[in-house]
């Protein structure tokens, strides 16, 4: 692990997709407090990469801060779901609305985006590579607080789409929904787009819930958090 680690640039960056990637297989388990010297240990890093990962995680919602505890790992439920994923449907297309219909410099940089994502067969890459997409149809965007809450959101929903973007099949689906984003845009149909872009950013809901489902199952406990009533 950790030569892999080290090959990469950022080293925070790699540890927290890692560390991620250990929350969303249960490696790491909700409410389990993070055991920073072992986990730097089974890393192969050294303190200071990690607490930069496990604060931008905490940005996150995957982990949260206790004084005095450290970082402990929040839980995946179908409440947090419910109540973050719905929320870009209703601010990229007023961003996109906004921004109006790009110019052909951006289409073409949006289409190839598009083809690196269809020729991709990691989570993480599929989700660097979306969100890289989206940020790139709103660039023109001239409302910045807006388009700052999309970007909040594109990190709360991060945990959710690792296990969205596991199946080759949703890739292959967003890459889709791209393209019918682009069609209309190249028709200058702004109003097309932004119907098409709010689907697809409603599409991958139900594979999630599915996926929280299985994987509480598996586990024989609840799917719904237990400290809210239901």
């Amino acid at each position: 692990m950790q030569n892999s680690l080290l090959a990469r640039p950022n080293i925070s960056d790699s540890v927290a997709t890692v560390v991620r990637e250990m929350i969303v297989d249960g490696r790491l388990q909700p409410g389990e407090r993070i055991n920073e010297v072992r986990l730097a240990s089974t890393l192969g890093v050294s303190r200071t990469p990690l607490r930069e990962a496990l604060s931008r995680l905490t940005a996150e919602g995957a982990l949260n801060s206790v004084p005095r505890s450290g970082f402990h790992v929040c839980p995946l439920t179908l409440e947090e779901l419910e109540q973050i994923y719905p929320i870009r449907a209703l601010l990229d297309p007023e961003a996109l609305r906004l921004a109006g219909v790009p110019a052909p410099e951006r289409l073409k940089r949006l289409e190839t985006l598009n083809k690196r994502l269809a020729g991709t067969n990691d989570a993480e890459a599929a989700i660097a590579l979306d969100d890289e997409w989206h940020l790139e149809l709103l660039a023109g965007c001239p409302n910045l607080v807006l388009v700052g809450l999309i970007k909040q959101f594109i990190l709360r929903t991060r945990r959710y789409e690792i296990a969205l973007m596991r199946e080759r099949r949703n890739v292959q689906r967003a890459g889709q929904d791209h393209d019918r984003i682009l069609k209309a845009l190249r028709r200058r149909d702004l109003e097309g787009a932004s119907k098409a872009l709010r689907q697809n950013l409603q599409s991958g809901k139900a594979a999630i819930v599915a996926w929280l489902e299985q994987r509480n199952q598996e586990r024989g406990g609840p799917w719904r958090d237990s400290s809210k009533p239901r």
